[in-house]
C-alpha cells in the first residue's frame, strides 16, 4: 500500500510497519551483541555506528500532533526538521503519516537560512516554492498557525538487515529543550526526558519481519510501547 501525496497526487514511499520497546542499558548491550553478528552498521554513521539526531516538531495552539499521538489515532500527521550531529549543511524537511499499521515518511532538503526564517515567522515565500512538501507546510502553518515548539536531541545505534529491508535502532540520552526551537544553534540548553538507563529499541520493515530477526531480538521484561520522544519533549513546555 502507498500512500498518496496530497500535494503532487503521486504515491509516496511504500509503508513501513514499525515496533517500539523500552528496554534497559543491559538489554541494549545484550541485543548489540547479538545483532552485530548477523547485521550490519549503518555505513552513515561514525565508527561506533551511533550518531545524533536533532529534530524540531511542528504543532498548534492545540497541540493537535501532541493530542493526536495521546489518543493513539490511526491516521495523523506530524512535521518536522531534522539535522544530524549538528551538521547544518545538511538538513531535511519531514512528513511522517500514520495509517492504520503503517508508517509513511516523505521529506525534502533545506537551507539553515530557510529554517530561521520559518522559525521566526517568515513563511510567504513557501506558499510558492517548488517543493511539493514545503508549500504543503506553508497551508498547515498559514491555515492552522502550525509552527515549531520543541527540539529533540538523542543518540541513535543502527544495525540494518537487507532481508525485509530491516532497520533496528536503539535510542538513548534522549533530551529536549525548554520552548527554544533554534536547532541551528549547538549550544542549545537541554534536560533530559526519561532515565538515562532507558533505551527505545525501533524495528522498522517492509512486508515482513525475518524469523532470525525475530529470535535475536528476544529480551526479558520488555514493554511494547508508542513511545514518542516529542509527546515526552512536551512535559517541559
Amino acid at each position: 500500500m502507498n500512500l498518496p501525496n496530497m500535494a503532487t497526487g503521486q504515491p509516496a514511499v511504500k509503508g513501513r510497519r514499525e515496533l517500539k520497546h523500552v528496554i534497559t542499558q543491559m538489554d541494549c548491550h545484550l541485543l548489540r551483541h547479538n545483532l552485530q553478528h548477523v547485521m550490519t552498521l549503518d555505513p552513515h554513521a561514525k565508527k561506533d555506528g551511533k550518531y545524533l539526531i536533532r529534530s524540531v516538531y511542528f504543532d498548534n495552539f492545540d497541540n493537535k500532533a501532541l493530542n493526536q499521538k495521546k489518543e493513539g489515532l490511526f491516521h495523523r500527521d506530524k512535521y518536522r526538521v531534522r539535522l544530524y550531529d549538528y551538521d547544518t549543511s545538511f538538513i531535511n524537511l519531514e512528513k511522517k503519516s500514520k495509517r492504520d499499521n503503517l508508517c509513511y515518511k516523505e521529506k525534502c532538503s533545506m537551507t539553515a537560512e530557510e529554517y530561521t526564517r520559518l522559525n521566526n515567522g517568515d513563511i510567504a515565500w513557501m506558499e510558492e516554492d517548488k517543493r511539493p512538501l514545503m508549500r504543503e507546510l506553508y497551508t498547515h502553518m498559514n491555515l492552522f498557525q502550525l509552527k515549531p515548539v520543541a527540539v529533540v536531541d538523542y543518540v541513535r545505534e543502527v544495525y540494518i538487515y537487507e532481508q525485509g529491508n530491516v532497520r533496528v535502532t536503539f535510542d538513548s540520552q534522549v533530551r529536549t529543550s525548554y520552548k527554544d526551537t533554534d536547532i541551528l544553534n549547538p549550544d542549545l540548553i537541554m534536560v533530559d526526558t526519561v532515565d538515562p538507563n532507558t533505551v527505545i529499541l525501533e524495528v522498522k520493515y517492509d512486508e515482513y519481519l525475518p524469523d532470525v530477526i525475530k529470535l535475536l531480538l528476544q529480551v526479558r521484561d520488555s514493554r511494547k510501547t508508542s513511545f514518542s520522544k516529542y509527546q515526552y519533549s512536551r512535559m517541559y513546555g
